[in-house]
């Protein structure tokens, strides 16, 4: 599901469903780049999986749990062996490691000017069955975008969004939680998907099918995202950023513009069409507006912050309101909070 190549030519366009590939038949051979970022994310993700094992030292270090609790598969992997399955079910490692090697921390990145782990937190990942599914998605997804848009475009969609759903997580998050993962990198390049259909619509033959498609996608990744110890205000930064990125960094030509240099023409149409235009300033906008805003109110007055944003959160009220009386003192003590399951089928 992950590995299927390119066919080097405009109709093997993102190869998701068919109606991906018919809709985009209309368009002109391409450019088709080799896919090297996204393997190199997956392959780094991994390094930084055994890398927090190996810190974590589960015979040595021990459990929070105390007792008789065991690590789990130590005769087999020795340091590298996990926590147990009622301290950490993901077969991964203790909050403490994850909060030393730059998991999201409000208090920290508030108070003591650590925003480094805006960043940090989306290469750790609680376990390893948080880091499998997670790659999966990231294959699935990624591979084919990258090809299709080249490792530029989307490097720069993977890591804003990322930190877009970081920095929106730490204005919710309770004190006493930490968050870890990819779920807003992966969150944007599903939202930059669904604005690629929309700034790209008239290239599209069978529209209908093409958008239920994409949309039955992200309802799936986002109905997983309820799931206990979920961290959906990452997924929804995440999307929203990849969202308005795809409006800025996805536009294609239309359909019939060719370069001059490849085949000079006087009365060729323009290379993009004015809704696009319109679309990218109207992304650029609301994307610096939106990061200013929630910056400001997350390094200035967290607790205001919560509740000016209250006001705009129709769809996940009910989690916003458990979150609502919560004032922001710093943290007692950090709990794991696991930022995803975001498994596309």
């Amino acid at each position: 599901m992950a590995t299927g190549g390119g066919q080097g030519k405009a109709a093997g366009y993102y190869q998701y469903p068919a109606s991906y590939a018919a809709g985009a038949a209309a368009a002109d051979e391409e450019r088709r780049w080799w896919p090297w970022l996204v393997p190199t994310v997956l392959v780094a993700c991994i390094a930084v999986f055994a890398a927090e094992m190996f810190v974590n030292d589960c015979p040595r270090h021990g459990s929070a749990l105390g007792g008789g609790a065991g690590c789990v598969a130590a005769g087999l992997l020795r340091r590298f062996s996990f926590q147990p399955l009622r301290e950490n079910p993901l077969f991964g490692p203790s909050s403490a490691t994850l909060e030393k090697m730059g998991a999201l921390n409000w208090a920290k990145v508030v108070h003591e000017h650590q925003g480094w782990r805006l960043i940090s937190c989306i290469w750790l990942h609680a376990g390893l069955v948080h880091l499998v599914v997670n790659m999966l998605s990231l294959l699935f997804i990624g591979i084919r975008l990258e090809q299709q848009f080249g490792f530029v475009r989307i490097g720069v969609i993977y890591l804003i969004s990322g930190f877009g759903g970081s920095v929106l997580s730490a204005l919710f998050l309770r004190s006493n939680y930490i968050s870890v993962g990819a779920s807003g990198a992966l969150f944007g390049l599903l939202g930059s998907m669904l604005s690629e259909l929309i700034m790209n619509w008239t290239i599209y033959s069978n529209k209908a099918a093409a958008i239920i498609t994409l949309l039955f996608i992200i309802a799936i990744n986002l109905a997983i995202g309820i799931l206990p110890h979920a961290d959906n205000f990452a997924h929804i930064g995440g999307f929203a950023s990849g969202f308005l990125l795809g409006f800025m960094l996805l536009a294609r030509p239309q359909f019939g513009w060719m370069e001059r240099s490849e085949l000079p023409q006087t009365n060729q149409p323009p290379k993009y069409k004015l809704y696009q235009y319109v679309l990218w300033v109207a992304a650029l906008l609301l994307l610096v507006v939106g990061f200013v805003i929630i910056l400001v109110m997350l390094f200035k007055d967290c607790y205001s912050a919560k509740y000016m944003l209250l006001e705009g959160a129709i769809l996940y009220v009910g989690m916003f309101v458990e979150m609502y009386d919560e004032m922001c003192p710093p943290p007692d003590h950090a709990a794991l909070l696991v930022p995803e399951f975001s498994l596309v089928l």
